[in-house]
């Protein structure tokens, strides 16, 4: 290894063919293509990795002989490639679907050696982009670009439309903050007004307290002075008021020969009382130079 030999069957004669067993690849070019729509494309160059089991070359080379890829890999690209494009129009192979080209490609091979060698295992298949003739891929070239031109009007359209968004966000954002802060400005007055409200309230109970326990007392003084009278307004009591009133308001003149009583009344004043005490003294004063 890695050159497998077989043992010579016949002493005289000696057979000797190099086979690889290590990890090889195997290029399959200038592979012809016909689409569904009846364009022929060519793939330049296909590539497919393998390796063969050491104990399976026996077996593969007495079936497939020294030359096993070509029957086993060359021959089976070649048809699953021309399936695959037989099945997609141009569009459909050169750029729709040509990513899954290769992938298609291993799992059909794998498919047929799993049954037909199963010492033969396919690492990986690589594809080159198909030729196309020139006035499609013109077309295609044209199609990419306005598509590039699309997509770019599309990124705009979105990065503008993300703009939009994004400052109807912030508008929104910012008048909430307003109403949030208008809401709480107004909840701060309506806090005031009824801390106010409760002051008031408390200021006018306090008033009202203090006026209503004014009236009480003054009430109750009132009522007491009341009391106190009614004990003292007896008969002997208003007699003696009486006659106290007589002799703070009347005046009385006494004289040996005075015809008349003269009263003055205080309460009354006046000129009649004047008159009287006039009259008395003038009478009084002839009796004496009489005598």
């Amino acid at each position: 290894e890695p050159l497998f030999r077989s043992p010579p069957m016949f002493p005289l004669v000696t057979s000797v063919r190099p086979v690889q067993i290590t990890l090889q690849s195997d290029e399959v070019k200038n592979v012809p293509c016909g689409t569904s729509s009846g364009v022929l494309l060519y793939f330049d160059r296909i590539e497919v990795v393998n390796i063969l089991d050491a104990e399976s070359v026996h077996d593969i080379v007495r079936k497939y002989t020294v030359d096993y890829d070509k029957t086993l890999i060359f021959n089976k690209v070649h048809h699953e490639l021309n399936q695959f494009c037989s099945a997609h129009t141009v569009q459909e192979v050169y750029i729709d679907l040509f990513d899954k080209i290769d992938e298609n490609l291993k799992t059909a091979l794998e498919s047929d050696l799993h049954s037909m060698a199963p010492g033969l295992h396919i690492q990986a298949v690589r594809v080159t982009k198909p030729k196309i003739p020139d006035g499609i891929r013109i077309n295609f070239e044209k199609m990419e670009v306005e598509k590039t031109r699309l997509l770019i009007t599309q990124q705009t359209q979105k990065v503008v439309e993300k703009e939009a968004e994004t400052q109807r966000k912030r508008t929104v954002i910012e008048a909430e903050t307003v109403a949030e802060v208008s809401k709480i400005q107004y909840q701060q007055k309506i806090t005031e007004k009824e801390s106010q409200k409760q002051m008031s309230q408390i200021e006018d109970e306090t008033f009202l307290a203090k006026e209503i326990a004014k009236a009480d007392a003054e009430f109750y003084a009132e009522k007491r002075r009341a009391e106190a009278n009614t004990l003292r307004l007896t008969a002997q009591f208003l007699e003696l008021k009486r006659y106290e009133a007589l002799a703070s308001n009347m005046k009385i003149y006494f004289g040996p020969t005075i015809p008349q009583f003269f009263a003055d009344s205080r309460g009354g004043g006046g000129d009649a009382s004047i008159a009287a005490s006039a009259a008395a003294k003038k009478t009084l004063n002839e009796k004496t130079v009489e005598e």
